[in-house]
């Protein structure tokens, strides 16, 4: 019989394999329904990438790990919080604004803006805390409101602090100063797109995430919150008070999302920044198990997809939004397949506590002895 950390260690890989053998099957299905190319596009999409799509996706996985970390926060609080869209895009604006001005040089201009950005990102994520624990309005419902909310506010503040582009129809912020941009550096030499220099804040994000969360108190009373809010109150925990944190922590790190794109490549913010990453983060936040570890490699698969789906359009006349079901699905059948294997490895502890407690009987009685 395998040890039982073996057994948990095939159980953890066996769900997400199970999820995505299931969304290769179902995509595929679909692929016939339409009458498109299944082995053509699952021959683009497995395909090896370009240098610059290497490039790609490593900025991307970058961006989506971010996002994630910030939707896993709430969820190992009990907490969905769904409004990472917002918080990222009142929180890049503010990074902008701020980055744009210049007030400090260099690169103290720069921490000043992801200072602001994470404030600015905790204070809107807050909201749906507070309305939580004072009046008991579920943050779903908040946080979908706060995002329709943020959008349009910044739409107006951004309409305000605009300035002149020209004959361009971009409406966007001041540009952020040449000293306060972090460069990237070159992975391949035959291509000109660079990683991103701030995929060193995702690396510190998820370090930091792991350790908080495993190493600390407040990681434990975090995740007994989650597990049991009436177990933490028992144990003296203060439920409401962890909610506020544990939202002001997620969207201080959703307020970190946009900050690659806005120091690393678009260097203002405008009507065509990028928007969606934090729905894209809830899906990997589900796939990783809210672990940073399985979170990067989510991040990655993700990334992968995308950059992958570019061509289908071009080379096989198939829709790239082909990938976009093959995610959805992934989501759906990950919650399936880590259900499936919940209940599976439930029923092995099972069985092993009654093999062990049969082993530790007392032997029966000798018939003999007993009539004696």
């Amino acid at each position: 019989m395998s040890s039982p950390r073996t057994t948990r260690i095939a159980l953890a890989v066996g769900a997400p394999a199970l999820a995505l053998v299931a969304a290769f099957l179902i995509t595929s299905l679909v692929l016939l329904f339409a009458g498109d190319s299944v082995s053509g596009v699952w021959g683009q999409i497995l395909s090896f990438p370009t240098h610059r799509g290497y490039v790609n996706i490593i900025n991307s996985a970058t961006v989506y790990y971010l996002s994630a970390v910030a939707v896993a926060i709430g969820f190992r609080m009990n907490l969905f919080n769904i409004g990472v869209d917002g918080q990222y895009r009142v929180a890049s604006f503010a990074a902008a604004v701020v980055a744009g001005e210049a007030w400090l040089p260099g690169y103290l201009n720069t921490a000043l803006a992801v200072l602001a950005a994470m404030l600015a990102g905790a204070a809107w994520a807050g909201i749906a805390g507070l309305l939580r624990v004072t009046r008991g309005v579920s943050e779903v419902i908040s946080t979908i409101m706060l995002n329709l909310t943020a959008t349009a506010l910044v739409a107006y503040l951004l309409r305000k602090a605009a300035v002149d582009g020209g004959s361009s129809n971009i409406v966007s912020t001041k540009p952020v100063p040449e000293g306060s941009r972090i460069g990237g550096f070159t992975l391949f030499s035959d291509t000109p797109t660079q990683v991103y220099g701030l995929l060193i804040l995702a690396v510190v994000v998820g370090v930091a995430y792991g350790f908080v969360l495993n190493r600390t108190r407040f990681g434990f009373d975090l995740r007994a919150t989650g597990s049991s809010e009436s177990a933490a109150v028992a144990s003296g925990i203060n439920v409401k008070r962890m909610v506020v944190i544990s939202m002001l922590l997620s969207g201080a790190i959703a307020g970190l999302v946009g900050l690659p794109l806005l120091f690393g490549d678009a260097y203002a913010y405008g009507s065509t920044f990028q928007s969606g990453l934090g729905f894209a983060g809830i899906a990997i936040a589900l796939l990783g198990r809210n672990h940073p570890v399985g979170i990067a490699l989510g991040a990655v698969l993700f990334a992968f997809l995308d950059e992958q789906a570019n061509p289908l359009q071009i080379v096989l006349n198939v829709s790239p939004d082909i990938v976009k079901i093959t995610q959805g699905t992934i989501v759906l059948t990950v919650v399936i397949a880590y259900e499936v294997v919940r209940r599976y490895s439930v029923g092995i502890e099972q069985r092993r506590v009654a093999a062990s407690l049969g082993d530790d009987a007392p032997p029966a009685a000798d018939s003999k002895e007993v009539r004696a």
